[in-house]
């Protein structure tokens, strides 16, 4: 999953969600060098890619792209979700996806000394493109697409693929509400142990 959906999927805890957001930066067991709920919230992340990686439903998305991107399917596929995601936030949530994204960026901007440095280069091009709310268009996921592709110096060919984004649009969101669904609740579930994990500790 793409930026969006591994912030939804870390609940109210501002740390776990913190976490969750920069857990990509975040080799091995340096994880361990965090706060308590940061490093909960790292393992959260990595505990969503393993499941979503491994989900026939999200395999049948990314079998429709690989045999023109190869093995970048999968990250076009956690894009392309995350659109899915920032379309049907009503569904989702109550705060408007506009006011949920001001307040994640406030919250990063509050607690920017805990970020890698990574993320702290990249969070002013977030935050003036609005990539959370962005991601609710198409023209926004092009955006996005177009950036990974320069990412790979043009390599991966990735921001074409908004052109399969358009031609199979409602098989990609069939399959991201299904598997969305389950993975809620796996989330839910694994957030809850690690959580008791953690107080035992």
């Amino acid at each position: 999953m793409n930026f969006l959906a591994h912030i939804y999927l870390s609940g109210d805890n501002e740390f776990i969600t913190i976490g969750n957001f920069i857990a990509d930066g975040i080799r091995g067991k340096t994880y361990k060098e965090f706060p308590n709920d940061i490093q909960i919230g790292i393992l959260l992340h990595r505990h969503i890619d393993t499941f979503t990686d491994a989900h026939p439903i999200v395999r049948q998305s990314t079998k429709r792209l690989h045999k023109n991107y190869s093995h970048y399917s999968g990250v076009i596929v956690d894009i392309l979700y995350d659109h899915y995601l920032a379309k049907n936030w009503s569904k989702y949530s109550n705060i408007p996806l506009e006011e949920y994204a001001s307040q994640f960026y406030t919250l990063l901007e509050t607690h920017f000394e805990l970020l890698p440095s990574r993320t702290q280069k990249m969070l002013p091009y977030m935050i003036s493109g609005n990539w959370l709310l962005s991601y609710s268009k198409v023209e926004g996921i092009q955006r996005v697409l177009e950036g990974m592709n320069r990412r790979t110096n043009n390599k991966s060919k990735m921001n074409e693929a908004v052109n399969e984004l358009k031609e199979f649009y409602d098989e990609f969101e069939n399959e991201f509400t299904m598997f969305f669904d389950e993975l809620m609740v796996f989330s839910k579930q694994k957030l809850n142990e690690l959580s008791k994990i953690n107080s035992s500790l």
